[in-house]
C-alpha cells in the first residue's frame, strides 16, 4: 500500500504540473482528493489493515494529501497570475488617444443664490436655519395668525397630505418653530431658505419653488431697521443703483405689512417690457411681526418687536441671470446649466 500511495503522489504532481488552466487543475484535484478520488479510496481501504499498520498508513496518506494540496495551491496562484496578465494585455487602453469630451453643467443657479444670500446675512450676524417640508397646519398657518377658516388661507392653494399635515406653502413656518424652540425668549436673527409648494405650474410659477425668509426679534426693532436691511440685501443682489419702494399691503403675520418693489435693473427705472413700462418690479413681501404672532409664540409684544421679510429664490435667480421661464430651473438640462460657469 505504501508503493500505491507513492505512485498516487507522483501521478498527482505530474498532472498538476501539466495543468494549463484552472479547469484542468480542478479536474486533477477531484481525481486525487475528491470524494471518489484515488487517495480517498486508499483511506477507505484502511479497514482491512491491522491495528499496527493503520496509524502508519494514515500518517503517510495525510502527508501525501498535504503535499498534493500545496502543489495545487502553488499551481493555482501561477495560473491566476497568467490569466490576469492575459486579461490586462487584452484590455490595455491607449492613454495617448484623445478622450471623449464629457458634458458637464455647473452649480445650479438656485444654489448660487442661496449661497450668496447665506454669505451676506451671516456676515450681518444672522443664523441660517431650516425646518421640515412636510409641515403641520399649526406651524404653517395657526401660529402665524391664520386660524382655521381664515380667508387668507385661500390665497395659498395648498397640498394637504392629511387634515393635519401639508407640504409647507411658505418658509414662514420655520420662523414659528424658531420662536417656539427659543425657550429663553432671547433675541432672534435668522434666515431660512428652503423649498415650498403650491398648486401652480406655468412660465412664471411652479408647484415647487424656493423661498428665503428673514426674521429679527429684539427690543426696539423698528421699520427703519427693516428698510436698512432690505436696502443692503437688494443692492448686494441686484446692483448698487437699485432703489426700493414700499407699498402698503396685507399679510396676516405682519402689521403693518409692505410689498417691496425694486427699480427695474434692466431699464434703470425708465420703463421696459420686463417692468411692464412702470420702472418698478415687485420683489418681496415684508412687515413688522404681528403682536399676536409674538404672543402666540411666547414673546411679550410689550417688550419685543421685530420684522420679517420673504422673497422667492426662483424669482431672484430669474432677475439676476435673465431667465425667462421658471421651468428651466427644474429641467436639469446641461445646456442650460453649463452657462452659469460664467455667471458669478
Amino acid at each position: 500500500m505504501k508503493e500505491q500511495i507513492e505512485q498516487i503522489k507522483i501521478g498527482a504532481k505530474e498532472e498538476i504540473l501539466k495543468s494549463t488552466d484552472l479547469q484542468s487543475l480542478e479536474e486533477a484535484r477531484v481525481k486525487y482528493l475528491g470524494k471518489k478520488g484515488e487517495l480517498t479510496q486508499v483511506l477507505r481501504g484502511m479497514g482491512a489493515l491491522s491495528p499496527e499498520e493503520r496509524p502508519i498508513i494514515g500518517g503517510l496518506v495525510n502527508n501525501v494529501k498535504e503535499e498534493i494540496e500545496e502543489a495545487i495551491k502553488e499551481k493555482e496562484e501561477e495560473l491566476k497570475d497568467i490569466e490576469l496578465n492575459k486579461k490586462l494585455e487584452s484590455e490595455k487602453i491607449d492613454i495617448t488617444l484623445p478622450s471623449t469630451k464629457v458634458k458637464r453643467g455647473s452649480k445650479h443657479p438656485i444654489n448660487r443664490i442661496i449661497e450668496e444670500l447665506e454669505d451676506l446675512f451671516v456676515s450681518m450676524g444672522y443664523d441660517v436655519v431650516d425646518g421640515p417640508e412636510l409641515e403641520t397646519d399649526e406651524y404653517c398657518f395657526e401660529r402665524l395668525n391664520l386660524p382655521k377658516g381664515h380667508p387668507a388661507r385661500d390665497m395659498q392653494d395648498t397640498f394637504y397630505v392629511t387634515t393635519e399635515y401639508l407640504l409647507r406653502t411658505q418658509t414662514s413656518a420655520v420662523q414659528a418653530r424658531v420662536m417656539m424652540e427659543n425657550k429663553e425668549k432671547t433675541p432672534i436673527r435668522v434666515i431660512c431658505p428652503g423649498k415650498t409648494y403650491r398648486r401652480d405650474d406655468d412660465a412664471t410659477h411652479s408647484h415647487q419653488f424656493g423661498q428665503i425668509e428673514g426674521l429679527v426679534i429684539d427690543e426696539g426693532i423698528s421699520l427703519a431697521h427693516l428698510k436698512g436691511t432690505l436696502e443692503v440685501f437688494v443692492k448686494h443682489m441686484l446692483g448698487e443703483d437699485s432703489k426700493l419702494r414700499f407699498r402698503p399691503s396685507y399679510f396676516p403675520f405682519t402689521e403693518p405689512s409692505y410689498e417691496v418693489d425694486v427699480s427695474c435693473f434692466k431699464c434703470g427705472g425708465k420703463g421696459c417690457n420686463l417692468c411692464k413700462q412702470t420702472g418698478w418690479i415687485e420683489i418681496l413681501g415684508s412687515g413688522m411681526v404681528h403682536p399676536k404672532v409674538l404672543k402666540m409664540n411666547g414673546y411679550d409684544p410689550k417688550k419685543y418687536s421685530g420684522f420679517a421679510f420673504g422673497t422667492g429664490l426662483d424669482r431672484l435667480a430669474m432677475f439676476k441671470y435673465g431667465i425667462t421661464d421658471i421651468r428651466l430651473l427644474y429641467a436639469n438640462d446641461v445646456r442650460f446649466l453649463n452657462q452659469f460657469d460664467r455667471k458669478d
